[in-house]
């Protein structure tokens, strides 16, 4: 990779999701990675999973330089802590912990979100200090989202009922 602090653009989706407008490679890289050790703390990222971490990465405006290091990354051997203090963002009230702990909760909801994930979503939100009715919450939100996404679909025609 060129330089691990250059910064890069964020996508229109993050500026209007998240208000950041940018971010250094390294915030990038560790971002994907920290999400890699969550979803992997159960022992293994399944490809829905890391399917959906590229999909996330590609929405928020990750170079594909970082991307591709994702696919050699050894997230059972990660220290989440020392990824943590490697993602930095031009919005200094933006919460990284909260943030990664919801992305996390969605990516292991990418596929059958078990009880070793729900374990290690819990155990993670307790590493990144997250309080546990903010982590339930998240949790919650995402399942709406969920909802609303399937509501959507039906609505639009874009889905329906089998026979």
């Amino acid at each position: 990779m060129s330089d691990a602090t250059k910064t890069v653009p964020a996508s229109q989706f993050m500026k209007k999701n998240l208000g950041i407008s940018e971010a250094p490679l390294e915030a990038y890289l560790n971002y994907g990675y920290a999400l890699l050790a969550i979803a992997g703390s159960d022992g293994e990222v399944s490809k829905a999973e890391f399917d959906w971490l590229l999909s996330h990465q590609r929405t928020v405006g990750a170079p594909e330089e970082v991307i591709e290091k994702y696919k050699a990354f050894d997230y059972k051997s990660a220290n989440l802590e020392s990824l943590l203090d490697k993602i930095t963002v031009d919005v200094s009230t933006w919460s990284k912990s909260r943030t990664l702990l919801y992305h996390a909760i969605q990516m292991a909801r990418a596929d059958n979100y078990s009880s070793e994930e729900r374990k290690a979503v819990k155990k993670a939100a307790k590493l990144l200090k997250v309080e546990d009715d903010i982590a339930l919450a998240l949790e919650r939100l995402v399942e709406t989202e969920e909802a609303i996404t399937s509501l959507r679909k039906a609505l639009l025609q874009t889905e329906v009922l089998s026979a």
